[in-house]
């Protein structure tokens, strides 16, 4: 079993973005837009915030009260759109219940959606043609190059249809010639079908949900979930890592694994932006 280190390689990238930035005529500016008062989401927003200060990005947080309308946030999204400074936006989710975010996100300029969630950059993606693709999936395609996994050929398990991680992920690996089973809360004989798989890639936000009978020998495990456990302050994947890991070729282990690179990701969809 090898460990897939997603802290080194985002920390590589890291470094190879910084010495992009230096070559850059125009200094890119990251717009993100945060609604409410998320817990989780205002962590997520801060860690943005540093990677950007980190790298020489220019940020700026956009903080709107749990019952702004929906016209008043389409108007700060066309503001965004038109603001030359402003290269990428941002809207962070969840958002309040009374608000459209479908109608936001097809607010977004598509060459300004760094998150790859306007119908534009979601065709594209299914047409595989260059746009901005969700930053999670990028990021574990990216490992899997990282660490020389070629999918061609190879069957590919992904367990979530989420229009953030599930669908696009499929996309991504039917683009890079994989054949892909897509799984969900309504599949009937799950581990009959992830005993098949070469690749299994889970993002369903069950705590070890994936357990040991459920993965073939010298399988490649890809865990994205972020479970907090209710009885301690212990953060798990929705694989059951422990007794999984030694029956896997390769595995992510959470947290390190494909958390830090959604965040190296979109910064390098906030850079391309800029060019």
């Amino acid at each position: 079993m090898a460990l897939i280190n997603g802290k080194y390689v985002s920390e590589k990238m890291k470094q190879e973005l910084k010495e992009k930035l230096l070559h850059l005529k125009r200094k890119p500016g990251l717009a993100v837009i945060r609604i409410g008062e998320d817990a989780a989401s205002k962590i997520y927003v801060n860690l943005k915030a540093k990677m950007c200060e980190e790298l020489g990005i220019t940020f700026m947080e956009y903080h709107l009260d749990s019952n702004i309308q929906q016209e008043d946030l389409m108007g700060l999204i066309y503001q965004l759109n038109a603001n030359d400074e402003i290269t990428a936006i941002l809207l962070q989710s969840p958002i309040p219940y009374h608000l459209n975010i479908l109608q936001a996100f097809e607010a977004i300029d598509p060459a300004k959606d760094v998150d790859g969630f306007h119908p534009t950059n979601v065709g594209r993606l299914a047409l595989g043609l260059e746009g901005f693709a969700p930053c999670t999936p990028v990021g574990v395609m990216k490992l899997l190059e990282e660490y020389n996994i070629n999918v061609e050929g190879k069957h590919c398990v992904v367990i979530g249809r989420s229009n953030i991680v599930g669908r696009p992920m499929a996309q991504l690996l039917i683009n890079a010639n994989a054949t892909v089973t897509v799984c969900h809360s309504k599949t009937k004989n799950l581990a009959e079908i992830t005993k098949t798989a070469d690749v299994v890639v889970v993002a369903i936000g069950k705590p070890h949900y994936i357990t040991a009978d459920m993965i073939k020998e010298g399988a490649v495990v890809i865990d994205v979930g972020i479970n907090r456990l209710p009885d301690s302050k212990k953060v798990v994947g929705d694989v059951d890592f422990d007794n999984v890991k030694d029956k896997c070729s390769y595995i992510t282990p959470v947290p390190g694994g494909v958390g830090p690179m959604t965040i190296i990701t979109l910064m390098e969809n906030v850079i391309k932006t800029a060019e």
